[in-house]
C-alpha cells in the first residue's frame, strides 16, 4: 500500500511538473514579441552540423534527406491549422511560387502552443490544400520545443550545433533563415512576413 501511494505522489508531482512547464511555456509565448529577429553574428564559430545532416518525414510519411536544398536558401517554418497565423499560409505560398527556384519554404506542423495542430497528417495536407492551396513542402507534425523536440530544431535552437542561436520558437509561423551552405543565418517570430524588409533583406532580395 506504501509503494502504491509513493507512485502515486511522483506520477502527480510529474504530471503538475508537466503542466506547469507548459503553462509557463505558453504564458512565455503569449507575451513574447511576435517581431523579433535574431542574426548570425559575424564572429559565430563554426556550426557542428548543417541543415543537410537531417532527413523528415513528408506528410504522406516519406523520408526527405534535407541535403536535396543544397545551393537554395530555405525557409523553416512551424506552422498550425487554427492559429491567428494561420493565414499566413497564403503569404508564404505566394512566396514560394514567386521564388522557389531560389528559396525554398518547409512547412513543419506542430501542436504545441494552445493545441492549435490538433489534425493527423491527412486532416493538414487535406486542410492546407483546400484553404491555401499549398504547394510547398510540408511534413509530419513534429514537436519544435519541450523535452520530445525534434532533432531539426533542437540544432535550429542550440547554439553549440548551429553556431549561433538558441532561440526557440515563441509561437506558431516562427521562421528561420538557412543559406545556401546549410548554416543557420536568421530567425524571425511570428508577425514577420515575407514582405518585410527585414525578411527581403535576410534573403538578399
Amino acid at each position: 500500500m506504501k509503494k502504491t501511494v509513493t507512485l502515486l505522489a511522483v506520477v502527480a508531482v510529474a504530471f503538475f511538473a508537466s503542466s506547469f512547464m507548459s503553462l509557463s511555456t505558453l504564458v512565455k509565448g503569449i507575451f513574447s514579441d511576435k517581431r523579433e529577429v535574431a542574426v548570425a553574428p559575424a564572429n559565430a564559430p563554426a556550426p557542428t552540423k548543417s541543415l543537410y545532416d537531417f532527413t523528415v518525414k513528408s506528410l504522406d510519411g516519406k523520408p526527405v534527406a534535407l541535403s536535396g536544398f543544397k545551393g537554395k536558401k530555405v525557409v523553416i517554418l512551424n506552422v498550425a491549422s487554427k492559429c491567428g497565423f494561420t493565414p499566413q499560409y497564403a503569404d508564404w505560398e505566394k512566396f514560394y511560387k514567386e521564388h522557389g527556384d531560389k528559396v525554398v519554404v518547409l512547412g513543419f506542423p506542430a501542436n504545441n502552443f494552445k493545441s492549435q495542430e490538433p489534425g493527423s497528417s491527412e486532416e493538414i495536407a487535406e486542410f492546407c490544400k483546400k484553404n491555401y492551396g499549398v504547394t510547398f513542402p510540408m511534413f509530419e507534425k513534429v514537436s519544435v520545443l519541450g523535452e520530445d523536440q525534434a532533432p531539426l530544431y533542437k540544432w535550429l535552437t542550440t547554439k553549440d550545433l548551429n553556431g549561433w542561436n538558441d532561440k526557440v520558437p515563441t509561437w506558431n509561423f516562427c521562421k528561420y533563415v538557412i543559406n545556401e551552405k546549410g548554416e543557420l543565418t536568421h530567425f524571425f517570430a511570428s508577425k514577420v512576413k515575407p514582405e518585410d524588409e527585414e525578411f527581403k533583406k535576410a534573403i538578399g532580395m
